[in-house]
């Protein structure tokens, strides 16, 4: 061997591989049309596909019939199994009987990269009525980008194929599918490993996603942001810790959170509202969403719309903001046939508002301006964003769309209305020449990537006279290096007071750097106004805003509701929300390893405190636990949960909780084995100590001339218990009242006259009660 060695006759090992396997779904078509789907990458696509009993082998194939396009055809979505640089052999079956067609004639297998790329793979040609095969390889080249990559089967293009329907558009069967090559790429981690909200502080919403265009709605008392899904193309190198730039043309989701405190946040998850799978299959993108509600039919019914990339808008319909969502259109709701949006150059980013009148409009628009304009007049008053009056069903349009004459416009037309004003707020331009070239902004007007906004007393009429300032300067003013860009905002009223919404990006910068790769995430600013109803000026900050109440912990809640988190990652699993009904999307929280954790921020246990927590969770790594821990991740535990050997089942597990009493940010710690998942999380509850059973009443009484406020308790435990009556005008503590017995106190005001009120009344040390008293006058 030494001798072989030597003369370097030896050949060296072969570097390991995973064997290749066969990249199609459902090949065969046993499993009827699973997987399958026609061909929808131009609007003139159009096909039925059924199943036939007539196959090549097995029990069945496809037919395909109703042809509109030669591309009209079955197609399988194959984005993230193959990889550029790669060789594939592809084979296939296919057979057409048309009688009044040509003898023979050719198919193709043909792959489409998004956008205008297609590339033919394999072909064949059939002679008719017989079974034809596909059989040959094809390598695609390194520079491609296999982001989007669609199998389908077609006949060679023509520009007018139903001039020849019977040469061109004839039925076909296709069986045996297959893809066969290297196995698809693991995917890599979308998980963030580092904190991206730090505690104490409320922007960015959330740290665990990305999210950006956020859109304020709010229902039921509860806020509601719906975001373009960043963290779809998210992808971090495993070594670096970088993903390449965003990729906007591969979103295709709504990414969804809710909140009623504006702190801790719920994550519902995303929406495929747009791709094969999507509520709205005829569509590719989902960006910028924009939600309203309004009562059709005596029901409340949720219209979602949004960006279908730049050339057109859409909306799909739900009974709740959660969904789900259908869609009541085939078309796309604005495009290039939309009355007055002709001269549109991005017919997107849609913003609905509903009139107090229950008149609603939709604001859309943005681009390059129209080059018949002079450049001046292109780069100040581009007249690229639409006003458009919706029909009653919301999933319609009516009339013409009229000009918003927004000065410096770009994009993000937002409307909301105010004390009988309506306020149109968007993101200006960077100039260019797109807009004219080098030109220099009237005095006033916005600079690049601000958000400029204006003041009109209609919906319908945005001259450029009504424009009032600039409402948010660029996000880099705030946040630093990396953070620069155009943005997106809305505005929402929650509980009297206003919110703006905007992105930056926050969390990227801190995973990253100063240098960002384009991944987004939702802000929110309170807004307030001057006397005249002009805005102040916003500025944006990682403090955010106040939290409006303290966390509610008595009741099923979410897990994947987080003040701030480190390390996890949320997923869809099955079942509705035991929070939020069995129609509403479930999460569970995810790739959870030791030293990760998540956090509620200013949960309230009142004095009584909590007795026990338990969550749900799903065992995957035995010795693991999770920790309770008040104010920080290092502070003090007030419980500790086993959650046992691995499983694999979901199960409820249950710990005792002492000191649990008061307002404290709560943090949930995790430990086990390191390098491994220890578990999933479905869902908290705690369990208050249990209230002692005391009768209270309060009363207003006169007594010569003075109001007194007269308290009484009633022990109606079995057992003596301590009471204490506390009033504005004073306390009193009784101990040991007897089973039965009352604790009473009549407090005087020493004033003729006294508001309405309440006292506060504490049994033992887990008991309050409040109870009313009326005004009274005594004089």
């Amino acid at each position: 061997m030494a001798a072989l060695l030597a003369a370097g006759l030896v050949a060296a090992a072969a570097p390991a591989r995973a064997a290749d396997e066969n990249l199609i779904v459902n090949g065969g078509f046993e499993n009827g049309l699973t997987g399958w789907f026609v061909n929808n990458g131009n609007a003139t696509d159009s096909a039925t596909l059924s199943s036939t009993p007539d196959a090549y082998s097995g029990a069945s194939a496809v037919l395909v019939t109703s042809r509109t396009t030669t591309g009209s055809g079955p197609m399988q979505d194959l984005s993230g199994k193959v990889q550029a640089g790669q060789t594939y052999t592809l084979t296939a079956r296919i057979k057409y009987e048309n009688a009044n067609g040509p003898a023979t004639k050719q198919f193709f297998a043909t792959m489409h990269y998004g956008g205008g790329t297609y590339t033919n793979l394999v072909s064949v040609t059939a002679t008719k009525g017989q079974w034809a095969q596909f059989s040959g390889s094809f390598t695609i080249p390194s520079s491609q980008s296999v982001a989007t990559a669609r199998l389908f089967f077609e006949t060679p293009w023509t520009s007018t194929p139903s001039s020849a329907p019977d040469t061109h558009l004839m039925d076909f069967k296709l069986d045996d599918v297959s893809v066969v090559g290297a196995p698809p790429p693991p995917a890599p981690s979308k998980t963030v490993e580092v904190v991206g909200k730090l505690p104490g502080e409320h922007n960015p919403l959330i740290g665990h996603k990305f999210g950006a265009d956020g859109f304020g709605f709010v229902h039921g008392g509860r806020v509601y942001m719906y975001m373009t899904n960043d963290t779809q193309g998210y992808a971090p190198d495993p070594v670096t810790g970088v993903s390449a730039a965003i990729n906007y043309g591969s979103i295709n989701q709504i990414t969804l959170i809710s909140s009623d405190d504006l702190v801790n946040w719920t994550d519902h998850g995303e929406i495929q509202v747009a791709g094969p799978t999507g509520a709205a299959p005829f569509t590719s993108n989902s960006w910028a969403p924009g939600v309203a509600m309004k009562v059709v039919d005596g029901q409340e019914k949720f219209f979602l719309y949004y960006a279908n990339g730049g050339g057109s808008s859409n909306v799909v319909t739900g009974a709740s903001p959660l969904g789900p969502w259908t869609s009541e259109r085939t078309t796309t709701l604005i495009n290039g046939s939309t009355p007055g949006a002709e001269a549109v150059a991005w017919k997107f980013d849609p913003a609905p508002l509903v009139d107090d009148d229950g008149q609603a409009y939709l604001y859309f628009g943005g681009g390059p301006a129209a080059t018949s304009m002079p450049a001046a007049e292109r780069f100040n008053n581009p007249k690229n964003i639409r006003a458009i009056e919706l029909a009653d069903d919301m999933v319609a349009t009516q009339g013409s769309a009229v000009v918003v004459d927004a000065p410096v416009a770009f994009e993000a037309g937002h409307v909301f209305k105010r004390q009988g004003k309506y306020y149109f707020s968007y993101s200006s331009h960077f100039g260019g020449s797109d807009f004219g070239g080098n030109q220099t902004p009237l005095p006033g007007y916005p600079g690049g990537g601000q958000i400029g906004y204006m003041i009109s007393d209609s919906p319908m009429s945005w001259p450029k006279e009504t424009y009032a300032g600039v409402l948010f300067p660029n996000q880099s003013q705030f946040f630093g290096a990396g953070t620069g860009g155009n943005n997106h905002q809305s505005v929402f009223e929650f509980e009297g007071r206003y919110y703006f919404t905007y992105h930056a990006p926050t969390l990227n910068k801190r995973i990253t750097g100063n240098t960002t790769q384009g991944y987004r995430s939702p802000h929110i600013q309170e807004l307030t106004f001057h006397p005249d109803g002009t805005i102040q000026q916003v500025v944006g900050t990682y403090a955010g805003v106040d939290q409006v109440r303290n966390f509610n912990p008595y009741r099923v809640f979410e897990a994947e509701t987080l003040g701030w988190s480190k390390g996890i990652a949320t997923a869809r699993i099955d079942g509705g929300s035991a929070q939020f009904g069995a129609s509403a999307p479930n999460l569970a929280v995810r790739d959870i390893d030791n030293g990760d954790w998540t956090a509620l921020s200013s949960v309230d246990f009142g004095t009584g405190g909590a007795r026990s927590v338990t969550a749900k969770v799903r065992a995957l790594a035995a010795g693991a636990r999770i920790q309770v821990r008040l104010d920080s991740v290092t502070g003090p535990v007030a419980g500790t949960i086993p959650v046992g050997a691995p499983t694999g089942e979901w199960a409820e597990v249950t710990a005792a909780l002492d000191g649990a009493t008061g307002v404290h940010d709560v943090y949930f710690t995790y430990e086990g084995p390191a390098g491994q998942d220890l578990f999933e999380l479905d869902s908290w509850t705690f369990d208050r100590r249990a209230d002692l059973p005391v009768t209270v009443n309060a009363q207003t009484r006169c007594t010569a001339g003075k109001a007194y406020v007269a308290v009484q308790a009633r022990n109606d435990h079995d057992a003596p218990i301590d009471i204490t009556l506390e009033t504005p005008y004073g306390n009193r503590t009784f101990t040991g009242v007897a089973p039965g017995a009352n604790a009473y106190q009549s407090f005087a005001t020493r004033s003729a006259s006294i508001s309405a009120g309440s006292v506060t009344v504490r049994a033992g040390t887990t008991t309050v009660i409040t109870a009313a008293y009326p005004g009274a006058t005594c004089a």
